[in-house]
């Protein structure tokens, strides 16, 4: 493997699509019943387990859901391979609540913000994370993460639980260290399941991490001791119900346009249908749209795979932009001759953000930005307005209405 400037030394993973079918098509055998047996077990890096690692890559779309599901499930029946099913779903789930209540990442980044300011042991977070503690297990996950930009999901929670109740340190600075070092960062599977860890996502529900589940999932290599012995839920003000979606305009796609593709989705030759009257594209490689160095990096390379792929399908001039802004969007709408550019809707983060600050100083240019949502997004979104024991029940209905079984 060639390994990509920037990324963590130890890295195990090429920022391509190609690499993240590759992966796909070795995990899609074992996606049943090897899955669901060792799913929670974290062998440690560089040893086989059961997960598919493939959350870079869905993280930017560089393989979409969609896909993830229909070839688990060419190799098995929905029953067999449910559990994994539904880990790909959980994903999902967590993007659409929190696209319905998106206050609770402007909360986020408030309370990131308030516990830096109020911080008064600084020595006790640096110590967490350069892996200083003396605590089995946590410090070496946090060396792994740094190192290789990647932890099993089940060291997540334990990591998460002993970073809030055994260490006291707040929640909000263990959520912005793993964005800063994860390059599956995610805006929204991030953020929620430090609140759920932490008793806020499912008021008064806590993770304890305890030294006979820890030592049971690492086979052994670790059994901390002095772990907290219970889990006090964290507070916060009501979050209130869910806002419902916006409704999306189905573009006329037979008017030329300009594609504009991000890191929040780099498969565009599955965005449109064959036959739109696309007359060139940019890919956005801001490193403003990603979080850490080894993210950043990540998504740069990954927007270059993205050029070419794009440049292939679609037959148009396809451009890489490293700086997103007003000016040079209308510059390459221009160039193309369209007033219209269409882009894959960004779900609450960064790139959201960056687009809505975009869109008004296009409409004074004559331009108009229109975001298109995915099939499986408008799908399975409207139902995460609940917990995910509600959502979960909904799978096969909606898998079945996307045509896949």
């Amino acid at each position: 493997m060639t390994q990509a400037p920037g990324l963590p030394a130890e890295t195990d993973f090429p920022p391509s699509r190609q690499a993240a079918l590759d992966r796909l098509a070795g995990f899609a055998p074992r996606s049943g019943r090897p899955y669901e047996l060792g799913r929670n077990t974290d062998p440690g890096p560089g040893r086989p387990g059961a997960v598919s690692r493939l959350s870079p890559y869905v993280s930017r779309r560089l393989i979409t859901e969609q896909e993830i599901v229909t070839t688990v499930l060419a190799h098995h029946r929905f029953e067999t391979a449910e559990k994994y099913v539904q880990e790909v779903l959980w994903r999902t789930y967590w993007k659409g609540w929190l696209q319905m209540r998106p206050f609770v990442w402007t909360r986020y980044l408030e309370t990131l913000d308030d516990s830096r300011s109020r911080l008064v042991d600084a020595r006790a977070l640096t110590d967490a994370e350069r892996g200083a503690t003396g605590i089995a297990g946590f410090d070496d996950w946090a060396l792994e993460l740094v190192r290789t930009g990647y932890l099993h999901n089940h060291a997540r929670m334990w990591f998460a639980s002993i970073w809030i109740f055994t260490l006291g340190l707040p929640w909000a600075l263990g959520a912005d260290f793993f964005l800063r070092h994860l390059i599956d960062a995610d805006a929204a599977s991030n953020t929620l399941s430090w609140r759920w860890v932490a008793g806020l996502q499912t008021p008064g529900k806590t993770y304890l991490a305890t030294t006979a589940n820890i030592e049971r999932h690492t086979e052994g290599r670790f059994a901390p001791g002095g772990l907290a012995r219970v889990a006090v839920p964290l507070t916060e003000p009501p979050v209130g119900a869910a806002r419902p979606l916006v409704p999306l305009p189905r573009p006329d796609l037979r008017q030329p346009f300009l594609l504009l593709v991000t890191p929040e989705d780099l498969s565009p030759e599955s965005l449109l249908p064959d036959g739109a009257a696309i007359q060139g594209a940019v890919v956005a490689a801001d490193p403003a749209l990603s979080w850490g160095e080894a993210g950043r990096r990540f998504t740069q390379v990954a927007a270059d795979d993205a050029v070419t792929r794009a440049a292939g399908h679609f037959g148009c001039p396809v451009n890489r932009m490293d700086r997103l802004t007003a000016a040079d969007l209308a510059a390459a709408a221009q160039a193309a001759g369209v007033h219209h550019i269409l882009t894959a809707f960004a779900p609450v983060g960064p790139t959201a953000q960056a687009l809505a600050q975009l869109a008004p100083e296009l409409v004074r240019a004559g331009i108009t930005l229109t975001p298109v949502r995915r099939d499986w997004d408008e799908a399975f979104w409207p139902g995460a307005t609940k917990g995910f024991f509600a959502f979960k029940g909904r799978i096969p209905g909606v898998l079945d209405h996307l045509g896949i079984s």
